[in-house]
């Protein structure tokens, strides 16, 4: 059988992207053939262009349409800017919504790894202030199985989720908000009804789950908003933090970083979060560990 191939986006040409491409061509994991996804070659570092811009976002329709096609059994996608890919027609707040959009998904959904943890994101790219009025029991379950599954691809046969609440102090029995009790509490008996084999607990305040979790007492998060998320497992894994879309018929990943303008072409960008990512993607189509 011929090996899975993995497909690689370069992102903002004018960012870091090009160069760690470069670099993971160089360390490229067993059992999986690399290729190169639209042109990867730097244009104009730290400055951002309309030419760009097009040519990154054509390099994410290529890589869609490949992997739907069943040529890519993965794709890792180097850092864009969001601002700009809007300025060129862009209409959606993120890669992951792209790649959904493009693979006809509904239900899927953000999630990080990196360092001691990993975080699945019940709503991410909205205004805070709109947080509250997206949340639903039927959101946080669905979201919530699909990081059990993420977990079980990774090898752990009994999932250990721990469920944060929405509120501080997780809505303090109804006086700092009634989100836990109306919304997140209900959501863990049908999780566990869905995924037997998986341990569902919480709503845990959202300032001592993540220090818990860190410390081995569960595989796994499920936050309500993107920055509830993000900002432990970026303190904690910076630099080998991994964005995967979970849900889709093929394996997405990214760094968890931006464009790095400033340092594009310097040599200072540090390959590690685009290594994490091709190793995992790589770990997920082929079932074996890096």
């Amino acid at each position: 059988m011929k090996p899975p191939v993995i497909g690689l986006t370069a992102g903002d040409p004018a960012g870091v992207g090009p160069e760690l491409l470069a670099t993971a061509l160089r360390h490229c994991p067993e059992g999986v053939v690399l290729e190169v996804i639209g042109d990867a070659s730097p244009l104009d570092p730290g400055r951002s262009s309309r030419e760009g811009s097009h040519r990154a976002l054509g390099a994410l329709e290529e890589a869609a349409r490949r992997a739907m096609s069943g040529e890519l059994a993965a794709v890792v996608t180097g850092p864009v800017s969001k601002k700009h890919l809007h300025e060129v027609g862009f209409i959606f707040p993120g890669q992951t919504e792209f790649f959904a959009a493009r693979a006809g998904v509904e239900d899927f959904a953000m999630l990080l790894t990196g360092g001691p943890l990993t975080v699945a994101l019940v709503t991410a790219h909205v205004p805070l202030r709109e947080v509250a009025p997206m949340l639903t029991t039927g959101e946080i379950v669905r979201v919530g199985s699909l990081l059990a599954d993420f977990l079980r691809r990774r090898g752990i046969a009994s999932p250990r989720i721990a469920v944060a609440g929405l509120n501080p102090h997780a809505g303090e029995e109804g006086d700092l908000g009634d989100e836990e009790e109306r919304l997140i509490a209900p959501a863990i008996p049908q999780l566990a009804l869905a995924n037997p084999d998986v341990s569902f607990t919480g709503p845990f305040s959202p300032d001592t789950v993540f220090w818990r979790a860190s410390q081995g007492e569960f595989d796994a998060v499920l936050c309500m908003y993107h920055d509830q998320g993000l900002i432990p497992l970026k303190l904690l894994g910076f630099h080998d933090g991994v964005n995967v879309t979970i849900g889709l018929p093929f394996v997405r990943t990214s760094p968890d970083h931006g464009t790095a303008y400033a340092i594009a072409g310097t040599g200072k960008a540090r390959p590690d979060s685009f290594l994490s990512a091709l190793r995992l993607a790589a770990n997920l189509v082929t079932g074996m560990e890096s």
